[in-house]
């Protein structure tokens, strides 16, 4: 009696893992959609974070009597260009953004250089407390910026910079925050047996910053570059104290168009207008590579 044997299939006879290896590849292949309840998240969240600016460009074109009314205003008025002309010209507004345009980079580019220069040497370097060291650089993060002001004017008076951008600048030329950021940053992104391999080359400290350090770091670079130039803009509390309006930044400023009896509220929402628009500019002309920059980070990570 002849008996028939059943072939068993090739892929029952594969192993579960090898599988399950082979379902997860095919799967990360293939292109991830959202649905409806994400984008229905995201656009009430953009709404959220649009309002403020679009309610803020409303309020520009009205004057008080408008404003000061129980319904607020939904649309533009008649006085945009009035109060925008006004603002600019009151505020000295002009000068203003020059001087925070300068003020914000000279900030940005200093902290940016001298945080990734500390963060790598915190990451990878050996050298004695370096962990005290760190400590240290947190333990300034929770001194709150009012304890300092007495000091910082007393140098500021004794080297006659009052009312100067160098008192702005100086004082915020690298931050405890950058140097966490990028501390963190580079022990991750930078494998220590890629800075072996250049210095084996024959590379020196400095070339090893420049053709290693730097490359790898630098999509933390552009999101810390990015977060400090809005802090520096948006600084008030001690360009108030060192500088005056005939030498002022954007937020110094807009404190000379609250005066009066009775501040003019539509020409002061005309000049913070003002102040809000080369930030949104920047954000436009360079999102795409802050955006890529953090998912390259992201990647890398």
């Amino acid at each position: 009696m002849a008996t028939t044997t059943q072939s068993t299939p090739l892929s029952s006879r594969e192993p579960a893992t090898r599988r399950r290896r082979r379902r997860r590849a095919g799967s990360a292949g293939r292109q991830m959609h959202a649905g409806w309840l994400t984008y229905t998240i995201l656009t009430l969240f953009t709404i959220g974070s649009l309002y403020p600016l679009v309610w803020q460009m409303f309020a520009s074109s009205w004057d008080n009597s408008r404003l000061n009314k129980p319904t607020p205003p939904f649309w533009f008025g008649p006085r945009l260009w009035h109060n925008l002309d006004e603002a600019w010209n009151t505020g000295n507004m002009g000068h203003a953004m020059v001087n925070t345009l300068f003020v914000a980079s000279c900030i940005t580019v200093s902290t940016v250089l001298f945080a990734t220069l500390a963060g790598f040497a915190f990451a990878k370097l050996r050298f004695r407390a370096k962990n005290l060291l760190m400590l240290l650089v947190i333990g300034t993060m929770m001194v709150p910026p009012q304890l300092t002001v007495v000091p910082m004017f007393m140098a500021v008076a004794k080297l006659e910079w009052t009312d100067h951008l160098q008192a702005v600048i100086l004082p915020m030329m690298v931050s405890a925050f950058g140097v966490f950021f990028m501390r963190q940053y580079l022990s991750q992104a930078l494998p220590g047996e890629l800075i072996e391999a250049a210095r084996v080359d024959g590379a020196s400290s400095l070339r090893v910053v420049w053709h290693v350090v730097f490359p790898a770091a630098r999509p933390a670079m552009a999101v810390l570059a990015m977060l400090t130039f809005v802090m520096a803009w948006n600084e008030f509390f001690w360009p108030i104290i060192a500088l005056t309006q005939q030498n002022p930044t954007v937020q110094v400023a807009l404190t000379n168009l609250g005066r009066g009896y009775v501040p003019d509220n539509g020409i002061i929402m005309a000049g913070a207008l003002i102040g809000t628009l080369p930030l949104l500019l920047a954000f436009v002309v360079f999102g795409r590579q802050i955006v890529g920059g953090i998912m390259n980070g992201a990647l890398k990570g």
